[in-house]
Formats: C-alpha cells, sequence, structure tokens
C-alpha cells in the first residue's frame, strides 16, 4: 500500500511509465471485479482499461491519506454505475403499485429453479436412455404422441392404422418406457 503511494509521487513527479506497476498490480483483481459485476469477459476489459485511463487523467486529486485501492475502486464502481445509468434499465418499485386499482406488480416467474431443472434435464436423459431400447415401431407412435403432441387420430393418417390400435400401440410403448425407468432406480 505505502508503495503505491511512491509510484503516484513518482508518476505526478513526470515518471508516467512508473503507472505500469500500478496497472500491473490492480489489473487481476480489478478484472476479477468487473467480470462478476457484468458477467462478461470483453466488456470487463475494456471498462478496466477505461478505470485505468481515468485513475491516469485524475492522478492528481488522488489524496494519500486514503488507500489506493480503495479509490481505484471507486472509480470502476463510479464508472459500472454511469454505464447502468446510460443503458436505462428499467426499476420497478415493489412499495408502490402500477396499476390503478391498487394492485401489487407481480414479479415474473423466473422458471424452474435449478434444482428442478437438473430434476428435469435427469429426467429426459433417463426417458431418452429408455426410448433407444424400445422397438422402433413403438417408439415412433411414442414420440409422435408423447413429443409432437399429436392426435391419436392425426397418428392414425400418418401410419394408416386404425385409431384403435395406434391407442393401444402408444400403451405398450409408454409401458415399456416405465417398465425400464422403474428398473433403473
Amino acid at each position: 500500500m505505502h508503495d503505491d503511494k511512491l509510484v503516484v509521487r513518482r508518476v505526478l513527479q513526470g515518471e508516467r511509465e512508473a503507472f505500469a506497476a500500478i496497472v500491473e498490480r490492480y489489473q487481476q483483481p480489478l478484472l476479477n471485479y468487473l467480470g462478476r459485476m457484468l458477467g462478461e469477459r470483453e466488456q470487463s476489459l475494456e471498462f478496466a482499461q477505461d478505470v485505468f485511463m481515468k485513475a491516469y487523467s485524475s492522478l492528481n486529486s488522488y489524496r494519500e491519506e486514503y488507500k489506493f485501492s480503495t479509490w481505484l475502486f471507486r472509480i470502476a464502481s463510479n464508472h459500472m454505475i454511469d454505464f447502468w445509468r446510460k443503458k436505462k434499465i428499467p426499476a420497478i418499485s415493489l412499495d408502490r403499485s402500477l396499476n390503478e386499482d391498487g394492485a401489487t406488480p407481480q414479479a415474473p416467474d423466473p422458471g424452474p429453479s435449478v434444482i428442478r431443472a437438473y430434476e428435469l434435464a435427469e429426467l429426459r436423459k433417463k426417458i431418452e436412455n429408455a426410448l433407444r431400447r424400445i422397438p422402433e415401431s413403438l417408439r415412433e407412435l411414442f414420440i409422435l404422441r408423447h413429443v409432437n403432441e399429436f392426435s391419436y387420430e392425426d397418428i392414425a393418417a400418418i401410419k394408416s392404422l386404425p385409431v384403435g390400435t395406434i391407442k393401444n400401440r402408444v400403451f405398450q410403448a409408454k409401458e415399456a418406457v416405465r417398465t425400464l425407468l422403474e428398473g433403473e432406480t
């Protein structure tokens, strides 16, 4: 920390290349911070460059009674705030009603939780594995009915078979898949 103040003094006395020591010391921590905040590596690199440029150009305003790292990361934080303001991310107050009838706005459903999404993905894999193991004629009917969501009548028309036969074979396919899935547990 004390070294930072010496480096800043050297830069302010005209030794511009001394600023490279500051960049080298803080580049990775700054990239880690910006990367976690922005979520994009390329944008983080651009922001880090902007932050170092701002720090260099305003080095005269740095006050030695404060830690240099704090001052640098404040510049980074302010840079991100400016960026988000320019993006104009819409904000909705949860305390205030948006509707004239006084109803409270509802937050959108973010979808299944990570755990539920994982469980569904695992179940999908198991069903796909089971489907590979049943006869092709049953597999095709199962997929037409349960994946493509065709009606029994549509499948009957596709396969040129009676509707009753299709219903029976789709049932057989479903039972074969169920038996295979139960065998895995």
